[in-house]
C-alpha cells in the first residue's frame, strides 16, 4: 500500500510466529502476571518521569535523554508483552524482562530521539488528541464512569479481532495474516497516540492503521 506521507518517529516491530501454539493462549493470562507486577511499578515511575519531562520541555524545549530512554524502554516493555498476550497473540515466545531493545525478539518499538522540542505544546497535546481518543474508543475500547457510580469495560474492534484469532487458533491452528495486519494496525495507531500524549514526539498522530 503506497503512502506520500512523512514516516512516523515511531517504528513498531511485530513479527507473527507462524503458526502460535493452538491452545497456549487458554494460559498466557497466568503466565504474564510477573511481567504485569513489574510494569505497574514501571508506569508509576513513568508518570513521575513525564510529569518531570513536561517541566523540562516547558523551560528548556528538550526531553531528557535519560529519561527518554526510561519512558520508551517501559513502553517497549509493554508492547512486548501486549504482543506476546492478549493484545496480539503473535508469538509464544515468553517476553524478556528487560526495558532494553531486542533485536531477536518478534516485538520491538523505538522511537526517534528529538534535540528539541516545542515550549507550549505539552499544555495541550492532552486536547489536541481528542479526535484520536475518538477513534482508539472505537478500535480498543475503553472504560470508566463519569459519574464514578459504576465501573465497566468495553471491547472494541481490537478486542472482537482477538477473540476470533484465538477460536481460530483453537480450532485451526492457523492465523489469518489479514486479520494480524489489522490488529497491528491498531496497536500502532495506539502507540502514536500514546507517544505523542505521552510528550516523547511532536509528531502529530497519523490517521492511518498502517506505516
Amino acid at each position: 500500500m503506497s503512502d506520500t506521507a512523512r514516516p512516523s518517529p515511531i517504528h513498531l516491530k511485530g513479527e507473527l510466529t507462524d503458526p502460535p501454539s493452538r491452545g497456549l493462549w487458554l494460559i498466557k493470562w497466568l503466565l504474564i502476571i510477573p511481567h504485569v507486577v513489574v510494569l505497574v511499578f514501571l508506569w508509576i515511575a513513568a508518570s513521575f518521569v513525564t510529569l518531570i519531562a513536561f517541566f523540562a520541555i516547558l523551560f528548556n524545549g528538550r526531553y531528557p535523554r535519560s529519561l527518554f530512554d526510561f519512558v520508551v524502554g517501559v513502553l517497549r516493555w509493554t508492547w512486548r508483552v501486549g504482543f506476546y498476550s492478549y493484545d496480539v497473540l503473535g508469538t509464544d515466545r515468553y517476553p524478556p524482562f528487560s526495558l532494553e531493545s531486542r533485536e531477536d525478539y518478534p516485538a520491538d518499538l523505538h522511537i526517534d530521539y528529538s534535540e528539541s522540542l516545542s515550549h507550549w505544546l505539552p499544555l495541550v497535546k492532552w486536547l489536541l488528541a481528542f479526535p484520536h481518543y475518538m477513534i482508539l474508543a472505537a478500535l480498543v475500547g475503553g472504560g470508566g464512569d463519569p459519574s464514578g457510580k459504576t465501573d465497566y469495560y468495553y471491547g472494541g474492534l481490537q478486542w472482537v479481532l482477538v477473540i476470533i484469532v484465538a477460536v481460530i487458533l483453537l480450532f485451526a491452528g492457523k492465523y489469518h495474516k489479514e486479520i494480524f495486519r489489522l490488529i497491528m494496525g491498531i496497536n500502532r495507531w495506539g502507540i502514536r497516540v500514546c507517544a505523542y500524549v505521552g510528550l516523547l514526539t511532536d509528531e502529530y498522530p497519523h490517521f492511518r492503521l498502517w506505516e
